[in-house]
Formats: structure tokens, sequence, C-alpha cells
């Protein structure tokens, strides 16, 4: 290995809050080689990116301070610099990106602009030799045509376009070191895999050094040289990346590596979906060509320029009793519009939704109110899709007197059973989201979902911003609900592991359209379609030897504009 271009010892982070001191960081020490790639693993709370933002000295609160340590860089101890020594060292010398690029780039200010900026500050050029070198950094973090979108804004680029933008940003500034605080936990998996191999290339053609935070091992197995592995602000154990992830030492890392859905020995089988009676012979969703459209453009009121953009075109599908079926296909594909169209949350433009045989276009009212009792979903952000305000139990007393499905008296006990089911402990009845974990908040809306006693469920991307071990644990417990309370379950996700353990069937949804359907054991063996091969492709796995992208060019991936629907 390389000499260390970083070296940190024994630094130490604690909060010093009203009546106690906290420690938040204990002791960890870490080196960072030239032109290496070192993975930094753990779950939410375990001190990855506080240690990172230590790093640059930009802690997330004026009551946390470096209690104790070095941080070497080019033979400087950042930890004893002044505030303008460390003006200079961020950006220039060491460069983040981070998770949300939404939140970190001006809305107001041009992409070109934005990474102009840097250039001009950090490497001082002026005039049109930045511009120009800003227009060379957008063709190399891979915008097909530099010269025209350098002049887009941020709303107009897709997250992928977007996290390659910030990346540009970070790289404007021609840092030694680029920090990599989950880039790609929000992305679609093939939009992932081409920012991941974006960074590997970054890497090889400038040098730098990257340290990239994750959560999910098969990220980081496929990208990075050496693994770091955290937990309760503790560095647990690092090592070169087959070390770790075929020796690991510690019990921790141990169930990291068992909790990743890409593992072939620990997937558990999909739900089976019980024989169905002959009394439950007829479908429980029944889709028939299915098409919704949005209109867009036009003035005001709608001039000559206005038209309309479809959202689902001819979906056709149909869901029994008891199945479990998981929607798959990157953003824009349809599958939330799809979801919100079965519980008449989006008017449908054409086509039929029929609910156990009720007609949502043509018995609208009567469809919705069997729906309402009889369907439930579960979603995406688990802080986000609670009441702040209200305490769980609260919650779920207000969904159940809405309901009127038991007596007013019995609420108190039906919640406990409610929080028994999702293995949330009966205390927290008292709690609000605020004082909950991620994983708590996720589980207590999978309570809310069942307190309407429903026949379906439907998951809409309910896992995509958990650690991988609460994302088993969620999954696991979605397994069980599907077996004992017998439900219909639609889980829609981009994550192809995840939908190949839990779900009996996959549907593949490009473009509005479904363009392949079948039982998930074959879809993932013997895809019929290139753009589900695609998909596959670029599932990160555990195995480091694997390439990112399996064998489908990155280059093709964004975007597949030549997959058209099969016969």
């Amino acid at each position: 290995m390389s000499a260390s271009v970083l070296s940190v010892r024994d630094l130490t982070v604690k909060a010093h809050l009203q009546g106690e001191t906290r420690t938040l960081l204990q002791g960890v020490s870490l080196d960072l080689a030239k032109g290496e790639i070192l993975g930094l693993v753990g779950e939410s709370g375990s001190g990855k990116s506080l240690f990172c933002r230590s790093l640059v000295r930009l802690l997330p609160s004026s009551l946390l301070k470096i209690e104790g340590g070095t941080i070497l860089f080019e033979e400087r101890d950042l930890t004893a610099v002044t505030d303008a020594e460390m003006l200079k060292v961020r950006g220039a010398e060491i460069g983040m990106i981070f998770q949300n690029p939404t939140s970190h780039l001006d809305p107001v200010m041009r992409i070109g602009d934005q990474i102009l900026e840097g250039i001009r500050y950090h490497q001082g050029i002026n005039g049109r030799d930045a511009r120009a070198a800003a227009i060379e950094i957008l063709a190399q973090i891979g915008f097909p045509e530099p010269v025209r979108q350098y002049d887009s804004y941020p709303h107009e680029l897709s997250g992928g376009m977007r996290q390659r933008a910030m990346i540009g940003v970070a790289l404007s500034c021609n840092p030694q070191i680029l920090i990599a605080d989950e880039p790609t936990t929000a992305l679609d998996v093939t939009i992932q895999a081409q920012i991941l191999k974006l960074l590997m290339d970054i890497r090889d053609r400038h040098g730098l050094s990257i340290i990239l935070i994750s959560h999910d091992l098969g990220v980081v197995a496929q990208t990075c040289d050496r693994i770091a592995v955290m937990r309760g602000g503790r560095l647990l154990e690092q090592g070169l990346k087959r070390t770790i992830l075929s020796a690991p030492q510690d019990p921790y890392t141990v169930r990291l590596i068992h909790s990743h859905p890409s593992m072939p020995d620990v997937a558990l089988p999909a739900v089976s979906a019980p024989a169905p009676s002959r009394a439950a012979t007829r479908p429980l969703l029944e889709i028939d060509d299915l098409h919704v459209r949005y209109p867009t453009g036009g003035s005001l009121f709608r001039g000559k320029n206005a038209r309309t953009v479809g959202a689902l075109s001819g979906v056709n599908l149909e869901i029994m009793p008891g199945e479990t079926v998981g929607i798959v296909g990157e953003s824009g594909s349809g599958k939330s519009t799809l979801a919100r169209a079965l519980l008449g949350l989006t008017p449908i433009s054409s086509g039929h939704v029929s609910f156990d045989g009720i007609d949502l276009f043509q018995q609208r009212n009567a469809g919705l109110a069997r729906l309402r009792r009889e369907a439930a979903m579960v979603f995406q952000d688990p802080f986000n899709a609670l009441n702040p305000r209200l305490t769980i139990g609260q919650t779920l007393a207000e969904v159940l007197k809405v309901q009127k499905k038991i007596a007013r008296a019995d609420i108190p006990s039906r919640v406990d059973e409610l929080l028994d089911l999702v293995g949330l402990e009966r205390e927290f009845v008292n709690r609000k989201p605020r004082s909950m974990s991620g994983g708590q908040c996720q589980r207590a809306g999978i309570a809310r979902a069942l307190a309407v006693d429903p026949r379906l469920i439907i998951a809409d991307e309910c896992v995509a911003a958990l650690d991988v071990t609460i994302q088993a644990q969620i999954i696991d417990l979605f397994r069980k609900l599907a077996r004992d309370l017998n439900l219909t379950l639609i889980f829609i996700a981009h994550d192809l592991a995840i939908v190949r353990n839990l779900c009996e069937r996959t549907v593949v949804m490009y473009r509005g359209e479904i363009v392949e359907d079948g039982r998930s054991e074959d879809v993932f063996s013997r895809p019929k379609h290139p753009y589900t091969a695609a998909l596959i492709a670029a599932i990160p796995d555990i195995d480091p030897d694997r390439q990112l992208l399996g064998h489908t060019d990155a280059a093709s991936l964004e975007p597949i504009q030549s997959f058209k629907r099969m016969p």
C-alpha cells in the first residue's frame, strides 16, 4: 500500500448536552492511502457521517466538540489549524458529496455556474478558461451534451444527473480526498451502478483518495479496496475487503454480511400464496388497459401548446388473493403512479381497475369506500408518513375510530395487539416519531396500515431509506404478516435483491408499461427482456470479484432508449 494521505489517530468527539456529556466517537483510528477507496460501513447512528464531518471540522452542532486525537493531512494536524486555514482545506483539498443532491445544489443557479464557482475560487482560473474547464468536468462526469447542459438548473435534471452534478462541483475544487456520504442510497439500481462506476473512473483518472460511506455492503464490496466497520461511535474492524467479507472477526460484521439481500445462502424463500379456494378464484385486483395521462405545457389557461404526458400506457395486470407481487423499475417507470391509481389517489384517463369485482372507474364511490375499508399503504419515508404531534397510540387509535370496525372501548387493547404484530414494545404507545429510529417508525407505519384490517397492502419503497439490517427485519416482518394474516402484498421497490427474496412474483415496468411479469425465480434466473437483464446485472452483489455492472455496459444503461415492449 502507498503512503497514507490521511492518518487519523484516536479521534474522540463528545456532545455536551444539558446535564450530561455523551461520547459520540470514541478513539477512532484510520489511514487512507493515495488513490485508495475506503468503504466506511455501519448502521444509522454508528458515527460514519460524524467521523467524516469531523475530518473537515463541519460538526452538525456547536454542542459537539473534538475532544481528543489527531487528523494528520500533509503533515498538518487538522484538529489544531485555524478556522482560516481549515477554510482552504475544505473543498480545495478535501471535497464532499452528499446523499441528497437536491438539498445541496443551489436551485436558482445553473449547474455549470456552480461548477465554475469552485474552479474560480479554488483554482484561480477566470473567464473563458474557467468555463471551458467546467464544461470539461461536465463531460468527464457523464453529461451527454455538456455545452447545452451547462445552462441547466437542478430541477431540470434526473436524480442520477443531479448526483453527477454534485460530484462535478466537488471535482471543480481539484481535491486530493473525496468524501462520498451515501451518494447512491436514493437512486435506482442502474443509476447507482453508473455513479459507482463514475467514482471508480475518477479515482483512476485523477488519483483521488475516496472515503465512501454506505450501509450497503454490496456497494462497498464492488467499489472499495478496504472496508472499515463502525458501530456506536467505535471502529470495530478494518482490512482488505476480501478479508473482511470472507473472514469477519466481529459478530456485528457477520450480522451485516448475512443481512445483505444478495447473499444466496441466506435468502429465505419468497412468500407463497395459499392455494386458492373455490370461493376465491376471482382476482382481488384486475387492471385492464390502464392509461394515466398528465397535462403539461401551455399557458395558465392551457393554451395551444398544452399537451399530455403518458405516465401509464396500457397496463394489464391481475393479482390473486394472498399473492405477494414485487413491482420494480427505475424512477419514472410508473410504479408509484400505478399504486396511486389502484387506490383511487390518481385519476384514471382510460381503462379499468377492479377491486374485488368493483370497477373503480364506473363505480367510483362504492369502489373507493371498499378500498378504504380493505386496502392500506405503507410509504417510503417513515418519519414524514407519521403525524409528529401524535403519539403512536394516538395515531393507531385515530385509524380505528375512523374505521368503526371495533367498539371504542376495545380500541386500547387493539392498539396493543397491533404493536405486538409489528414487533414494537407496548411502551411505544406513548412515544412520538421524533424519539424513534427509522426502523421503529416504519414498523409503526405498518401497524397503522394493519389497523384497517386490510386484505391488500401496497408498500411503496418502504425500506429504501433504511439500513441493511433494518431492511432485513422489515422484510421478515412483511413475510410473517403475509403468511399469518393471508395478506395480498404489492411491494414496490428499485432494490431487486429485496424483491427477489420477498416476492413470489415480479412485475417489471419501463416507461409506463409492463415489460415482464412472472415468477420471481424465473424472472431473475432467466430474464426475457433486455431491460430486466440490465436491471439484474446492476444489482450490487456482496461478491467482491463480481464485475460492478455484470455483463452490461454502463453506457447502455442511461438512458435505456432502445428497449421496446416485448411482444
